[in-house]
C-alpha cells in the first residue's frame, strides 16, 4: 500500500492511497470463510458451501466492505501519525478520483481532498486587557428571594370574611330568568372562585366582605368577559357551550381561605439551606446574596468568554481557509438545505471555526484537560442552578448525583458538558494571566447586553 500527500497550498492538500490486491486479499478470504460458517446456501449443508461459489456470489460486496474498512483505517491513521489538522472530513477528489469497480478491479486508487487548519499564533498575557462584568447583588434582589421563599413555604388559613386575593369554595347553581335555581340547570359542588382574577370589576365587588354561608349572585360570562377557558373550567362545560351560557349563578360560600406567607424564622432557614446552616435573618440574607453571586459568576464567565472571543479574533485577524473544500463539506452535511443556505451561513461558520481553533490553542497553552469527574461536577452544577431557579437550594447530594448520571448517559448532553467544561477551564486560566477591566453592573444592564 502506498500513501502520499501533495500540498496544494498552505490550507489544502491531496492525499492519495494506492491499494494492491495483496493489501486486502487475506481480509477478504477471512471474511468469506466467516460468512461460510453462517451462510445458508441451497444444496449445501451449513458451513460447507464452496468458497469459490461464495466468492462468485458475494465476492464483490465482501471485497468492497473490506477495502473500504481498510481504507478508513489507513486514512485516519495517516492523518493522526502525521499530525494533520484536517477540518471537516476528507472528501473524494472531484477530478482525479476514478470510478471503482470491485467486481473487475484488483488494485485501487483513492484520492482525497483535505482542508487543513491555517497556521497562526495566539498568546495571552498581562499585556492583554479584557472586560469582566461583575453583577451586583443588591438589597432588592435579596428581598425578592426572601419573599419567594416565604411565599413558597406559606400556606392557607381559613377565615370568616373575604378580602382581596382570598379563595372561595362553595356551591354554584344556575338561575332561571326569575332568579330561582333552574330545574335541570348546572350545579357545581366545591366550586373554587378567585374573584381577584375576574376581568370585570363590577362582578369583583359583589364578593367584597362576604362571609361563610352567604349566598351571592354573579354572572360568570360577565365576570370573565366571555373567556372560554376560565368559564368552561368553572362550570364544567365544553368550550363550545360557553357562548350560549349567559345566565346568572348563585354561589353559596362554604369556605374562605387566605394565603399566609411563612414567617422568617429558624424553620424557614432550615427548609431553604438545611438544618443549622444559618440561624439569624442577617445570616439568611447573607447566604441568599452569596448563592445569587455564585449563580451570577457563571453568567459573568459566559460574557467573559464572548468578550475574549471578540478580542482574540480581532488580535488574530482574518485567517485563510480552503473555502472550496469547506463549502463542499458544508453542502454534504446539510443535504436538506439549498445552496443559498451555504452562501448565507458560510462566513458565520468560518467565524465559529476560527474561534474553535483559537480555543484549541488556548487549551493546549494552558494544558486544559477534561476528566470524567469534571463532567460529573459540571452536570451537578447545572442541576443545582436549575433547581435554584425554582427556589430549591438545599438539594440532596444523592438527587444531584442521579441527575448528573442521567445526563452522562446521553451523548448530546455529554458533548455539551465537554464544551462547557472547556470554556470554564479556559476562562479560569485566561483570567489568571490577563488584566481584567472589572465593571460593576446591575442584572438589568447585564441582560441588556444580550438583547
Amino acid at each position: 500500500m502506498n500513501i502520499s500527500l501533495e500540498n496544494i497550498d498552505k490550507v489544502s492538500a491531496v492525499l492519495t492511497i494506492k491499494m494492491e490486491k495483496a493489501d486486502y486479499a487475506d481480509k477478504v478470504e477471512k471474511s468469506l470463510k466467516d460468512y461460510r460458517k453462517k451462510a445458508s446456501i441451497p444444496g449445501f449443508r451449513p458451513g460447507l458451501a464452496p468458497l469459490s461459489l461464495l466468492k462468485k456470489r458475494f465476492g464483490k460486496e465482501i471485497t468492497a466492505e473490506e477495502v473500504n474498512k481498510l481504507l478508513g483505517e489507513k486514512l485516519y491513521a495517516y492523518i493522526k501519525e502525521n499530525n494533520l489538522n484536517v477540518l471537516g472530513e476528507p472528501l473524494p477528489n472531484e477530478t482525479r478520483q476514478q470510478d471503482i469497480d470491485f467486481g473487475t478491479m484488483d488494485s485501487f486508487e483513492f484520492v482525497f481532498d483535505l482542508a487543513l487548519a491555517p497556521e497562526f499564533d495566539v498568546t495571552v498575557n498581562g499585556d492583554d486587557t479584557v472586560d469582566y462584568y461583575n453583577i451586583t447583588v443588591d438589597d432588592k434582589m435579596v428581598d425578592d428571594q426572601v419573599k419567594m421563599y416565604t411565599q413558597r413555604a406559606g400556606g392557607y388559613d381559613k377565615v370568616d370574611s373575604y378580602e382581596e386575593k382570598d379563595m372561595l369554595k362553595g356551591l354554584l347553581a344556575e338561575l332561571d330568568e326569575t332568579g330561582n335555581t333552574k330545574e335541570g340547570g348546572i350545579q357545581v359542588e366545591n366550586a373554587v372562585l378567585l374573584p381577584e382574577y375576574f376581568k370585570n370589576d363590577e362582578q369583583k365587588t359583589i364578593f367584597n366582605g362576604c362571609k361563610v354561608n352567604d349566598v351571592l349572585v354573579f354572572n360568570p360570562s360577565k365576570a370573565y368577559e366571555g373567556r372560554d377557558v376560565e368559564i368552561s373550567a368553572l362550570l364544567k362545560i365544553s368550550k363550545s357551550e360557553v357562548p350560549s351560557m349567559t345566565a346568572d349563578f348563585s354561589f353559596q360560600v362554604q369556605e374562605i381561605t387566605r394565603f399566609k406567607a411563612a414567617e422568617i424564622n429558624q424553620e424557614l432557614f432550615d427548609q431553604v439551606f438545611g438544618k443549622g446552616v444559618v440561624s439569624t435573618e442577617e445570616e439568611f440574607r447573607s447566604k441568599i446574596a452569596s448563592v445569587l453571586s455564585e449563580q451570577f459568576t457563571a453568567d459573568s464567565d459566559y460574557k467573559f468568554i464572548l468578550d475574549l472571543k471578540t478580542y482574540l479574533m480581532a488580535k488574530v485577524g482574518k485567517l485563510d481557509y480552503s473555502e472550496a473544500i469547506l463549502k463542499r463539506y458544508m453542502r454534504l452535511t446539510n443535504k436538506d438545505k439549498d445552496e443559498k443556505f451555504v452562501e448565507d451561513n458560510f462566513e458565520k461558520s468560518l467565524e465559529e471555526l476560527t474561534w474553535h481553533l483559537i480555543k484549541e490553542k488556548l487549551a493546549k497553552m494552558f494544558d486544559v484537560k477534561v476528566e470524567q469527574e469534571d463532567l460529573k461536577e459540571m452536570a451537578k452544577n447545572i442541576t443545582k442552578i436549575q433547581f435554584a431557579q425554582y427556589g430549591m437550594i438545599n438539594v440532596p447530594e444523592q438527587l444531584l448525583e442521579n441527575y448528573a448520571n442521567e445526563m452522562l448517559q446521553k451523548k448530546g448532553q455529554v458533548d455539551s458538558l465537554i464544551y462547557r467544561c472547556v470554556d470554564e477551564k479556559i476562562a479560569k486560566a485566561v483570567k489568571s494571566v490577563v488584566k481584567l477591566d472589572n465593571k460593576q453592573v446591575s442584572v438589568e444592564d447585564f441582560n441588556k447586553m444580550f438583547a
